[in-house]
């Protein structure tokens, strides 16, 4: 992992080894800081203070947020040539304390964490999901807000030329429509066809969209909003209908449900109020709602056919798939810290740390498709070595114990990509 590390050009940032082992730490076995102490101290013989990590930690950030970003863009370009196409979205991360702050902010949380603060990361990718940039904000940002901001940020820094936005429903706004024209910025949006006005929902049904007529275009002024069908959508979008009506059924079954669920969030949207105080559901609408089932739409600017709009825009996965990786394999939350530093310099961390697991997957797959990156960690985890003083010469010498099939071939492939 330290060979990566020093491939992808990490290791000119700074000379101090605490970056690199805070990084490879969060690959092999993520966790607090303390962890991150007692894992050096028991797999690596390391004895690191707990106050020279927070001391690092305090100047880090600011100090090289700018070259750690540089270097990941560089490495990225080198990967897929010139970048055409950006990806964004955005994402929560929470905290346990439940004290606010001028960044940790209670705010809306799609994970169902609402009395805890939070802040949001902002996400840049190039194809394929290599790393561009990020930026943070306070938790009780709207994520709209923060899609222009960081474009045009990124695109002087980098010199860009014009890459064809991609971002979600999340980030489409009639605001953020009319900067992307301005700043002369292609893009190719998630739209929200239900909350289209009643001539165009009416024109996007009477297009009869299913499995044989399953793609159409709708002009709106200077845009193009594409839509396609699919039945696997159709049966998903069926089955999660029915899944939240049956919920609402229960709770106005149990008596819990009171006029204040009465809201657009969710399924809550089939409840009304009937003789000012009962709160029932309303099937017409449930009903209605399924007109609009495996029907999908995509608002675009671009000149791209509707087939290059989809594709483009199913790439989208990727950054879905960085915001996976660095919760579940990287452990980027919950975050403990509560020094806005110190948070700063944990999320530069991390996105070394996804830099590094995403050229670890690249090696791997061009050599071994059969191979995953998860299991190729869990090997990395379990090689050990042994590190002993010659008697004669009364030198330190360092050997690696007998590797097993898969460690060997992790091995042989690395040596092979890097040298």
């Amino acid at each position: 992992m330290g060979k990566i590390f020093d491939y992808i050009g990490f290791s000119k940032i700074t000379k101090d080894e605490i970056l690199k082992h805070l990084v490879i730490t969060r690959l092999i076995n993520p966790g607090s800081k303390l962890k991150v102490i007692e894992y050096l101290k028991r797999y690596r013989n390391i004895d690191i203070d707990i106050m020279k990590i927070y001391r690092f930690m305090d100047k880090f950030h600011n100090k090289y947020k700018d070259e750690i970003e540089q270097v990941a863009f560089l490495h990225t370009k080198k990967i897929v040539g010139e970048i055409t196409v950006l990806f964004y979205d955005v994402t929560i991360l929470y905290f346990e304390n439940e004290d606010e702050d001028d960044l940790r902010k209670i705010g809306f949380s799609k994970d169902g964490k609402f009395q805890s603060p939070q802040i949001m990361l902002g996400l840049l990718v190039g194809e394929y999901g290599y790393p561009i940039g990020y930026d943070i904000y306070e938790g009780n940002s709207y994520e709209g807000n923060t899609l222009i901001p960081i474009l045009e940020k990124f695109e002087q820094k980098f010199n860009l030329q014009k890459p064809i936005v991609i971002a979600d429903s999340g980030l489409l706004s009639k605001q953020n429509i009319e900067e992307l024209k301005i700043n002369n910025y292609e893009f190719i949006l998630g739209a929200r066809i239900k909350n289209e006005n009643h001539i165009t929902k009416k024109e996007i049904l009477s297009l009869n969209l299913n499995d044989e007529n399953n793609l159409a275009s709708v002009k709106k002024d200077d845009l193009t909003l594409i839509l396609s069908y699919t039945q696997k959508r159709a049966k998903k979008d069926k089955y999660n209908r029915e899944k939240g009506l049956k919920r609402l059924e229960k709770t106005i079954k149990s008596g819990k449900l009171t006029k204040d669920k009465i809201n657009s969030r969710g399924y809550n949207k089939y409840l009304h109020l009937k003789n000012e105080i009962e709160v029932v559901i309303n099937y017409e609408k449930f009903e209605q709602d399924g007109l609009w089932d495996g029907i999908k739409g995509y608002v675009t600017n671009t000149t791209l056919c509707p087939n290059d709009v989809i594709e483009n825009y199913s790439n989208l996965w990727h950054i879905e798939k960085a915001f996976r990786i660095s919760k579940t394999d990287l452990k980027i939350r919950p975050i403990h810290h509560y020094l806005k530093h110190r948070i700063e310099a944990h999320i530069s961390i991390s996105f070394i740390a996804y830099t590094v697991y995403k050229e670890l997957e690249r090696i791997i797959k061009i050599n071994d498709r059969n191979l995953s990156v998860q299991k190729a960690l869990e090997e990395i985890k379990t090689i050990y070595g042994l590190e002993y003083t010659n008697p004669i010469t009364n030198k330190k010498k360092f050997e690696i114990l007998q590797l097993n099939e898969i460690q060997l071939k992790i091995q042989n492939i690395i040596d092979i990509e890097l040298g």
